[in-house]
């Protein structure tokens, strides 16, 4: 175990960023064989837009890297954190580290996001894609990696994490996000089975749904025992009822536009007055 850690404290930036390309690739190209939702719209645009934002996101995430690696160190050297309080084996520590860290620096902020207005501006830009897909993992405000690192950054602390288990967390974190916005029909069956413990396709794009009170409902990152635990668990049974995107931003000309988007969490709160009725903006099994 000791040599796992050691691997992931030091794994190469050319596989973490091998694991991320290929994983974009290769739901793309299985988005197309096997689509959840059949919808037409303009991938490689669509894919550009959400790369972009993926890029600002990578550069804000840099600035909070040393503070991170900082604080992790502490807490090694120090002992410092709950899985300190006992003498835990390694492998148990790397098990309750990777569990908790995704209640708190993955479903916790997320919650919050979705409760404290001004936090959920920022959230806003990620829920205003219409077509989710893989690359949807990667549309986030670079000022909603503010909250993110933020909160990871306090979740080492509390803990008490080395790197190897950050990162070895991160590496999932990666490949979930890929796996759960990509438009793939996997089986119900199965996607319910492993919904006991994991967050699954489907059970994530019930979160994308465009209003409330699905909207608020499936935060979890990689486990869904958090869902289920905190009783913000949601299944729908029929995906044609699933429509992407958010009520109040429901314009593809507001949604395709990289300024707009990134002025969002500054712009007027808007709320919606009556429903959507505009099919053009749902997709159809």
């Amino acid at each position: 175990m000791e040599s796992f850690l050691n691997f992931f404290e030091n794994i190469p930036s050319e596989l973490r960023s091998g694991i991320f390309v290929g994983g974009l690739l290769f739901f793309w190209i299985l988005e197309g064989a096997v689509p959840l939702f059949k919808i037409s719209y303009k991938r490689w645009r669509h894919a550009g837009i959400n790369v972009l934002f993926n890029v600002m996101a990578l550069i804000v995430g840099l600035g909070f890297a040393w503070l991170l690696l900082t604080t992790s160190d502490f807490t090694t050297a120090n002992k410092f954190g709950l899985l300190y309080l006992v003498d835990l084996p390694v492998w148990l520590h790397v098990v309750m580290g990777v569990l908790l860290l995704d209640l708190v620096g993955a479903y916790f902020i997320h919650w919050v996001e979705h409760k404290v207005r001004w936090m959920w501006k920022f959230h806003l830009v990620h829920h205003s894609d219409t077509n989710v897909d893989v690359t949807t993992g990667l549309r986030h405000h670079p000022g909603e990696i503010v909250f993110r690192s933020s909160f990871t950054i306090l979740g080492v602390l509390i803990l008490g994490l080395p790197m190897g288990i950050i990162m070895f967390y991160q590496t999932l974190s990666v490949i979930f996000a890929q796996i759960t916005h990509a438009n793939i029909n996997m089986p119900r069956s199965l996607d319910r089975a492993l919904s006991l413990v994991f967050v699954t396709p489907l059970m994530h794009k019930v979160h994308h749904h465009f209003e409330r009170p699905l909207t608020d409902t499936n935060f979890g990152n990689i486990f869904s025992v958090w869902d289920r635990l905190f009783g913000t668990f949601a299944q729908v049974e029929n995906t044609t009822e699933l429509m992407y995107g958010v009520d109040t931003h429901m314009d593809p000309a507001e949604n395709d536009n990289v300024g707009n988007l990134l002025a969002i969490p500054f712009q007027k709160y808007r709320t919606l007055d009556k429903p959507v009725t505009d099919d053009s903006a749902a997709a159809t099994n």
